[in-house]
């Protein structure tokens, strides 16, 4: 069978010197991150990983690329193994589909978190707990009420996420390598997430305003196109990110928490990291709640920048002016509640995150393996057409 290149799966063992325990030790944890072209379509190289053996033997399961040569045994792909090897345009695509699916499930309950973090409610919008308001508004309101506002941020969290999970894996890998070659870094974990963070943040701020501002009880504005027209004639382009600062202060530590807890718990639940919609799911969920209720009081600042709550500008309304940055919003919150404030909205605030990272977590690895899948087999179809 004559081909461009064909897939060859090898095994070869590589002692150490019994004597030279630490020697042993890296070479078992090393592993080569070196992709095949044919199935991702990049330049040729081998893609294998080292495994440790008893007696300080390495063992190397190595799929190496040839050029023209007769092809004898073809192995069948690992497709567990797969996401490892993904493109960058396959993270933008999953992380796109699973940011809108979280946002979207989840409006509703987060409509709820944005109303109990109000610092100075409408009697009619005060509420003991999150089913107690999700009735309230949808009796007294409508039924449509608690989704006002989600064309906003679908269209927002479309690109965020896709910027966000494509910033993550490929900054995660590299940071990785260079921190602890061969083996999985939670210091990586971390600042890939902080990186990733603040592309994120600059996608979705300007949606955030829009829904939080429309989430808001009474809300004087008849749709999105009409509330970025208002915010944009009274108040300017600023006010799309007068939050922002607030909301990386806050989206930084939450994602650097976030992305250190679900990787630890996927070391633990799923050590292989095969596709395990169980652990993804489990993982994600644990490291939302832990995160969520842990940055609580910074959410608290980035609803009030964000809406302008005009009960709680009251004092201000005399020279019409705004609560800007962090340190005016957390005088304010204080002066208005005290330190219970800050955590106002937290059984709402974690109640939305649990559901809402295990969604996002699932969806954009079943995405990824799904889409790697693809672009295997349809190579495998193009190479059985070159038969």
């Amino acid at each position: 069978m004559e081909a461009d290149g064909f897939v060859r799966r090898r095994r070869m063992t590589a002692e150490t010197p019994g004597g030279d325990a630490a020697v042993a030790g890296a070479s078992a944890g090393a592993e080569i991150r070196w992709l095949t072209g044919r199935f991702l379509g990049v330049s040729e190289g081998i893609v294998g990983t080292l495994v440790p053996r008893i007696g300080g033997e390495c063992e190397l399961n190595a799929v190496q690329l040839y050029g023209s040569q007769e092809v004898s045994e073809m192995s069948e792909p690992d497709y567990e193994g797969l996401p490892r090897g993904a493109s960058t345009s396959t993270y933008m695509l999953a992380g796109a589909v699973a940011g809108i699916m979280e946002h979207c499930l989840m409006f509703p309950i987060d409509c709820v978190k944005t109303r109990m973090q109000s610092l100075q409610p409408d009697p009619a919008a005060r509420y003991r707990n999150v089913m107690e308001a999700l009735w309230r508004i949808m009796k007294t309101e409508g039924i449509w009420r608690p989704i006002r506002g989600l064309n906003a941020t679908a269209v927002g969290a479309g690109p965020a996420h896709a910027l966000y999970f494509a910033c993550y894996e490929k900054l995660k890998k590299s940071l990785s390598d260079v921190i602890h070659p061969g083996a999985n870094s939670h210091l990586a974990n971390g600042a890939a997430g902080c990186v990733a963070t603040l592309l994120h943040d600059a996608a979705m701020n300007p949606a955030e305003v829009v829904k939080q501002r429309m989430q808001m009880y009474n809300s004087p504005y008849r749709g999105v196109l009409d509330c970025v027209r208002c915010v944009w004639q009274r108040e300017g382009l600023g006010a799309f990110y007068r939050s922002y600062t607030t909301q990386l202060t806050m989206n930084v530590p939450f994602q650097a928490l976030h992305f250190i807890t679900y990787e630890y718990l996927q070391e633990l639940l799923n050590p292989q990291r095969h596709y395990n919609p169980a652990s993804h799911m489990v993982s994600g969920a644990l490291a939302g709640a832990i995160a969520a209720a842990a940055t609580t009081p910074l959410d608290v600042c980035k609803t009030l920048l964000n809406t302008q709550e005009s009960l709680a500008l009251h004092p201000l309304s005399q020279s019409g002016g705004h609560i800007s940055g962090l340190a005016h919003a957390f005088r304010t919150v204080y002066r208005l509640g005290g330190l219970p404030a800050y955590f106002k909205g937290v059984q709402a605030r974690v109640i939305y995150q649990v559901p809402s990272t295990a969604i996002s977590w699932s969806v954009y690895e079943f995405f990824k393996y799904v889409i790697t899948k693809h672009q295997l087999e349809r190579w495998r179809s193009q190479r059985d057409a070159e038969k």
